[in-house]
C-alpha cells in the first residue's frame, strides 16, 4: 500500500491499533488515526482527536482527512451492558451515526477515496441469539431478520458507494485476540489480572469457564493484514469475508497453553464469574502494580468491559456443552487470503508481549 493516505477510525481499540502496527511495519503508507482518545502507541500515524457521534468536530478532522485512499472503519460503539446492548436499538442507531458522520466529512476531502473497510463479525449470523449453522457462510446464513447495527452500516455503504469509484470490503472475524487497554472485547487483559491475583496467592490457574463449545479465534494481527489485503485486492471489492486462524479449540483444551504462557500452573475447574471476582480485585492490583512496576492502568481503566466479554466468552453458568460456533474461510482463501495461525500459539504470543511490554507481572 505504499504511496496510499489510510484513515484509521477506532484507533485506541483492538482492530485499530493493530492496523496502525501493520501499516507501519509495510512502511511508505500516510496513516491518520481518528480517535477521542491518544493510542497508547501511535507507530507514526498522526492523531486527530474527535468523537465520531460530535458533528461539530468534523470540520476541523476534514482538513486532515484530504487526500486519504483508504479507510479502515474499526471504531465501536458498545453499550455498558456489554451483551445485552447488542440488541439495543440505542446501540444500532448510535454505530450507525458514527460512520455516517464521517462518511459525510471523508467523502468530499477525499476525491481519490479507493476502498473502505467495515468490520462486523459472528453476531450477522446470530452467534448472540442462536445456534449457527455450521460452518457460517457469507451470504447464506445472515441473520438480517435480527436488529443488529452491522445491517444499518452495511446497507448505508451499499447505498452510498452506488456509482462510486471506491469499493468496500466486509470483514466478519470471530473471536479477536491481540492486546489493547479499557477494550470492551479483549482477552488478555482479564485473563491477565485473573491469573495475577492467583499467582500471588501462591495457586494455580483454575478455570473459571463453563460447558465446553468449539470455537475459532482469530489473532488481531492477522487480521490486520486481512484489512491491508481487502484495501487492495480486486477480488474483495464490495464482499463479504469470514475471517479466523484457521483452526478450532475449546478453552479447556487450550487452557494449559494459556496457563504456560503465564508461567502457572493449569488448575482445576472452578466455575467463576470473572465480572463478579473483579470487585475484589481493585486494591490487589494497584499493589501488583507497584510491586511490579507496570506501566498498565488502575484495573478498570485497564479491562474496560473485557470482563463481561470473558464470561460469555467462557460461557459462565453454562452447564451443558454449547453448540459449536465455527465459520467457513472458504470465500476469503479462494479470493486469495491464505494465511493462517495456531491458536495456541496467538495466545501464548500475546501474553507473553503482554509481560515484556509490563502490562501484566
Amino acid at each position: 500500500m505504499a504511496g496510499k493516505k489510510v484513515v484509521v477510525a477506532g484507533a485506541t481499540g483492538l482492530v485499530g491499533n493493530a492496523a496502525l502496527r501493520h501499516f507501519e511495519l509495510v512502511g511508505g503508507v500516510e496513516v491518520v488515526a481518528l480517535s477521542r482518545r491518544k493510542p497508547r502507541q501511535l507507530h507514526g500515524a498522526r492523531h486527530v482527536p474527535i468523537d465520531l457521534m460530535d458533528a461539530a468536530q468534523y470540520a476541523q478532522a476534514a482538513r486532515e482527512l484530504i487526500g486519504a485512499t483508504h479507510l479502515v472503519y474499526a471504531a465501536l460503539y458498545e453499550a455498558p451492558n456489554l451483551i445485552d446492548g447488542w440488541r439495543d436499538q440505542a446501540q444500532i442507531d448510535t454505530n450507525d451515526r458514527m460512520l455516517r458522520n464521517l462518511m459525510a466529512a471523508l467523502e468530499p476531502a477525499a476525491p481519490a477515496l479507493k476502498h473502505v473497510t467495515l468490520l462486523q463479525g459472528t453476531k450477522a449470523y446470530g452467534s448472540h441469539v442462536r445456534p449457527l449453522n455450521v460452518p457460517a457462510r457469507e451470504g447464506r446464513s445472515e441473520m438480517y431478520e435480527q436488529p443488529n447495527f452491522y445491517w444499518a452500516q452495511e446497507n448505508f455503504l451499499r447505498a452510498l458507494q452506488k456509482g462510486k469509484s471506491w469499493h468496500f470490503s466486509i470483514l466478519r472475524p470471530v473471536l479477536i485476540v491481540g492486546l489493547a487497554m479499557g477494550g470492551a472485547m479483549d482477552l488478555i487483559p482479564p485473563l491477565g489480572v485473573y491469573a495475577a491475583m492467583l499467582r500471588e496467592e501462591g495457586r494455580e490457574l483454575d478455570y473459571p469457564g463453563g460447558a465446553p463449545r468449539v470455537g475459532q479465534a482469530v489473532d488481531v494481527d492477522l487480521l490486520a493484514r486481512a484489512i491491508a489485503w481487502a484495501g487492495e485486492s480486486a477480488a474483495a471489492r464490495n464482499e463479504a469475508f469470514n475471517v479466523t486462524n484457521g483452526d478450532v479449540f475449546t478453552w479447556e483444551n487450550i487452557w494449559p497453553a494459556v496457563a504456560d504462557a503465564l508461567h502457572m500452573k493449569p488448575g482445576k475447574a472452578v466455575p467463576q464469574s470473572l465480572v463478579q471476582e473483579s470487585k475484589k480485585w481493585i486494591a490487589p492490583w494497584d499493589e501488583l502494580r507497584r510491586k511490579h512496576g507496570l506501566v498498565s492502568p488502575g484495573l478498570h481503566e485497564f479491562v474496560g468491559l473485557s470482563l463481561q466479554y470473558a464470561d460469555y466468552q467462557m460461557r459462565y453458568g453454562q452447564t451443558e456443552p454449547g453448540p459449536p460456533s465455527i465459520v467457513s474461510t472458504v470465500k476469503i482463501n479462494q479470493a486469495g487470503f491464505t494465511e493462517m495461525m495456531d491458536t495456541e500459539v496467538m495466545f501464548r504470543k500475546w501474553f507473553a508481549e503482554a509481560r515484556a511490554s509490563k502490562l501484566l507481572p
